[in-house]
C-alpha cells in the first residue's frame, strides 16, 4: 500500500555499491568502489518512483533528467541512459564518483522520506562507465564554425565544462592551464583511489578531439594577462578555482613536516610522489600523521597518508561527527581503513625538536555553542583541556581561498572582500566587459557539479553575447571633436 508521497513500505532497499575490502585497499591506490553490475544497476533503477514533479532534478546544478536516465537503465537501455546524461553533463563518470549527491539530488528524492533515497550518483557512474567501456563514445559532428574565439582560463571542472559547451556551439576555444597536465583539481586534488586519472584523461581527450586547444604550463597573469587575451579572443572565461591554501595561524606551522593539503595531495596525485623510484618530487614518509579538518580534502589527505605507509593517521576536527562537511561515504571509508578521529578538538600549536622537525601537536578540547553564520553550532574551547598528540607530520586541510594572480592583474574586474571575482549569478558576467567567471573563483571552494552548472550558464551567455547583433564596445567607432588639423 502506498503512502501519500507515493512511497511503499515494502519497496526494495537500496542496492549497495560493491567495495574492495579495507585490509586490501588501504595498501594500494586502486579505486575503492567497484561499481554496479548491469543487474545491480537495473535493480536499483527499478526503485525509482518516476515522480511527475521530479524534485531530484531541482537539486542538480546542471539539471540532469534524472528520472529519464534512471528509467532507461531500468529498461536495460544503458547507452541511451548515458546519452541522456551527456546532454547536460560532460563529466558524468567524474560526477558519479565525487559529487555530494546526498546533499543535492538524493536529499530531495521522495523515496528518502520513508526510507533510503535512490542511489542517483551510483547509477550515473554506472551509465557513464558502461558507455566508456563499450567504446561507444563517438566524437559528435562539429557545428558550423561561428568565427568567434574564446579563451578559457583554467582547466578544472568549470573550464572543461565551459569549453565543451562553447565548442559545441561552433566557437574556437583555447584553454590556458598553469600546471603541466589539464583538469585542475580533478588531477591534483582528488586521489586515484577516489577518482582514477584514466577517467579524467578520457574526458580531456574527448574535448581535444572536438577541437578544444589546451595550452599547459601557461600562467595567466604572468605570461599573459586577461587584457592581452582580449586582444586576441572575443571573450574570456575565468575558471581558475580556489587553489590557495588556508592555514591555522598557530605557532609551529613553519616546522618541517607541516604541509598544506594542497601541496600534500598535489605532490602525490599530480607528481606521483608515492613512486619513490621514479618520482621527481619527494614527500615525507611519516609514521604518525595528523590531518586538521573535516571535509573531503581532509579525508583524502588522511587516506593518502595511510597509503604512503603511516602506521597511524588521526583526523582532528573541531566540531562533532554530525557537522563534518565531508561526504558520508568518504568518512565511512576512512573509518573502515583505520583512520582515527579526534572530534571536538582544535590545534593550538605544533611542537618541534631542536632540528626543526615536527614531533607533536597540542590541541584543546571543544564544545558546541550557538549556531554561527554557517548554520552549524560554533565550537568553543574548554578551558584547561589541552592534550598532545605525538605525530611527525601535520597536514592542514581547513579550506582554500582564491589565488589572487588573475584578479590582481585584471583592471576593471571587481572582487569581493574574500578575494573572489564578483560575477552575475545567472550569467557569470563580471564587471569587466568581455570577461565571464564561474566556479570556486566566484563562490569560494564548493563542489565539482556546482562549478559545472555555473560554467554552463556562463557559456550560454557568452554564446548569446557573441551572436548579438549589438556591437561590442571596442567595435564602436568613436567620433572626436575636429581639431585644427581636421579643418584642412
Amino acid at each position: 500500500m502506498a503512502d501519500k508521497s507515493g512511497n511503499r513500505a515494502d519497496r526494495p532497499k537500496r542496492v549497495p555499491m560493491p567495495e574492495r575490502p579495507p585490509e586490501e585497499r588501504r595498501n594500494d591506490w586502486d579505486e575503492v568502489p567497484r561499481g554496479y553490475t548491469p543487474d545491480q544497476a537495473r535493480q536499483e533503477a527499478s526503485r525509482c518512483l518516476l515522480c511527475k514533479k521530479s524534485p531530484c532534478i531541482e537539486g542538480c546544478p546542471v539539471g540532469i533528467d534524472i528520472p529519464g536516465f534512471v528509467k532507461l537503465i531500468a529498461d536495460g537501455k544503458f547507452e541511451e541512459a548515458a546519452d541522456r546524461i551527456l546532454l547536460v553533463n560532460a563529466l558524468p563518470a567524474v560526477c558519479g564518483r565525487v559529487c555530494p549527491q546526498e546533499t543535492q539530488c538524493e536529499i530531495l528524492c521522495v523515496l528518502g522520506k520513508k526510507g533510503e533515497p535512490l542511489a542517483i550518483g551510483n547509477l550515473e557512474r554506472f551509465a557513464a562507465d558502461w558507455k566508456r567501456e563499450q567504446g561507444t563514445c563517438p566524437v559528435p559532428t562539429p557545428p558550423d564554425p561561428s568565427g568567434f574565439k574564446v579563451a578559457v582560463v583554467g582547466s578544472g571542472p568549470a573550464g572543461l565544462t565551459c569549453a565543451g559547451e562553447l565548442v559545441g556551439r561552433g566557437h574556437a576555444v583555447t584553454i590556458f592551464e598553469a600546471f603541466h597536465k589539464p583538469a585542475g583539481v580533478l588531477v591534483y586534488g582528488i586521489p586515484e583511489f577516489r577518482l582514477p586519472k584514466s577517467i579524467v584523461a578520457d574526458e580531456v581527450k574527448r574535448l581535444e578531439a572536438r577541437g578544444v586547444q589546451i595550452r599547459t604550463n601557461t600562467v595567466v597573469g604572468k605570461l599573459d594577462t586577461v587584457d592581452e587575451l582580449l586582444e586576441e579572443y572575443d571573450a574570456v572565461f575565468v575558471g581558475v578555482g580556489a587553489g590557495a591554501p588556508m592555514f591555522l595561524d598557530i605557532p609551529g606551522e613553519e616546522l618541517l613536516g607541516v604541509y598544506s593539503a594542497n601541496e600534500y595531495l598535489t605532490r602525490v596525485n599530480l607528481m606521483r610522489a608515492y613512486d619513490r623510484e621514479r618520482a621527481d618530487t619527494p614527500i615525507l614518509r611519516s609514521k604518525r600523521v595528523a590531518v586538521i579538518g573535516g571535509g573531503n580534502v581532509a579525508m583524502d589527505s588522511a587516506r593518502t597518508g595511510l597509503r604512503l605507509g603511516a602506521e597511524e593517521v588521526t583526523v582532528v576536527y573541531r566540531r562533532s561527527r554530525a557537522e563534518m562537511p565531508a561526504r558520508a561515504a568518504e568518512v565511512h571509508h576512512a573509518e573502515q581503513e583505520g583512520i582515527r578521529f579526534h572530534l571536538l578538538a582544535a590545534p593550538v600549536r605544533i611542537l618541534g625538536d631542536e632540528r626543526g622537525w615536527v614531533i607533536g601537536i597540542e590541541c584543546i578540547r571543544m564544545e558546541l555553542g550557538e549556531p554561527d553564520e554557517s548554520g552549524r553550532r560554533r565550537p568553543l574551547p574548554i578551558p584547561d583541556s589541552e592534550f598532545t598528540l605525538e605525530v611527525d607530520s601535520v597536514v592542514v586541510a581547513i579550506g582554500n581561498r582564491p589565488n589572487p594572480i588573475v584578479p590582481s592583474t585584471t583592471p576593471g574586474m571587481e572582487t569581493s572582500r574574500r578575494g573572489t571575482i564578483v560575477a552575475d549569478e545567472k550569467t557569470g558576467r563580471t564587471t569587466k566587459e568581455g570577461v565571464w567567471a564561474g566556479g570556486d573563483i566566484v563562490t569560494g571552494a564548493a563542489t565539482v557539479i556546482s562549478a559545472m552548472g555555473a560554467a554552463q550558464a556562463a557559456a550560454r551567455d557568452i554564446d548569446a553575447y557573441l551572436r548579438s547583433p549589438e556591437p561590442r564596445p571596442w567595435e564602436i567607432e568613436t567620433c572626436s571633436t575636429p581639431g585644427d588639423g581636421d579643418l584642412a
